[in-house]
């Protein structure tokens, strides 16, 4: 078994052949990619040492079923709260295979599965459908005794992980600008790729703010990892082309964007809110 940054490690039910556990590979201990691994689990969001065993597989970024969008929100939502697939499907009295099948494939599941649902995440089934898709996150209200906690710098990288989105603050010509990217962490570097003069493309030769976030709408919890340093333009052609190939995924935002651009954190920074006595 070989395995690379950002891959995933999926543990497979002995008797269904579905997938039992997930999570990424943020940490190799070998060069050339075998076990053991750091893997952080999307169930709980833990991250530990992991050896796999004969049910282990590793799935590439990208290459996994096409879940359908409501798969896609019920483990999104399973996600933000913590729980498992077993506790998940045992609060919506359903078996754990058919929860697993749902969110890794493309499904139409009754209504009264997604009241079920619905009622085991504790959101509504608009919610589950895509409702609201279109309104700020942190609309809910505060934890009634919240603790707000500074991170080590080895959380805040655990929490940057491989790949993401995040905002990069700049200065341009028409003032200063927050502006959404999709990242990579390359080398302890972030790396993000833009067009030659858009907004983004001001961080180059200066030094500018990076942060990263995530809510957990249901819980009112969340974090923050915010990284200061200089930002260059990778101008190295062999550096650029390893960049393109071993992107997780191509901008959101579509359109050709060839350049580029490293942030080389001199400063990392998080906190994260919880509630009072964790």
């Amino acid at each position: 078994m070989r395995a690379h940054l950002g891959d995933h490690l999926v543990i497979g039910s002995p008797a269904t052949g579905s997938a039992r556990r997930d999570g990424e590979i943020v940490g190799l201990h070998h060069e050339d990619g075998t076990p053991p691994y750091d893997v952080r689990w999307s169930d709980t969001h833990e991250v530990s040492l992991v050896f796999p065993g004969p049910d282990a597989r590793v799935r590439p970024p990208g290459h996994g079923p096409d879940p359908g969008d409501i798969g896609r929100r019920v483990a999104a939502e399973r996600e933000r709260r913590g729980l498992s697939r077993e506790e998940t499907a045992r609060r919506a009295r359903m078996s754990p295979d058919y929860l697993a099948y749902l969110e890794e494939h493309p499904g139409d599941p009754s209504q009264a599965t997604l009241v079920r649902l619905a009622g085991a995440l504790d959101t509504s089934v608009r919610a589950l459908r895509g409702g609201g898709a279109d309104l700020p996150p942190g609309r809910g209200a505060a934890l009634l005794h919240p603790e707000l906690h500074d991170l080590a710098p080895q959380e805040c990288r655990a929490l940057l992980s491989t790949h993401g989105v995040g905002r990069v603050a700049v200065t341009t010509p028409e003032g200063p600008a927050v502006v959404p990217v999709n990242y990579e962490v390359v080398d302890d570097a972030i790396v993000f790729r833009t067009a030659p003069g858009s907004a983004p493309a001001a961080a180059v030769g200066s030094e500018v703010a990076f942060e990263v976030d995530h809510l957990d709408e249901a819980m009112s919890r969340g974090w923050s990892v915010l990284a200061v340093g200089p930002a260059r333009e990778v101008t190295a052609p062999d550096e650029a082309r390893r960049l393109a190939e071993g992107a997780h995924t191509l901008p959101w935002a579509g359109g050709e964007r060839e350049l580029w651009v490293s942030i080389r954190p001199a400063r990392l920074t998080g906190r994260r809110i919880t509630p009072a006595g964790r």
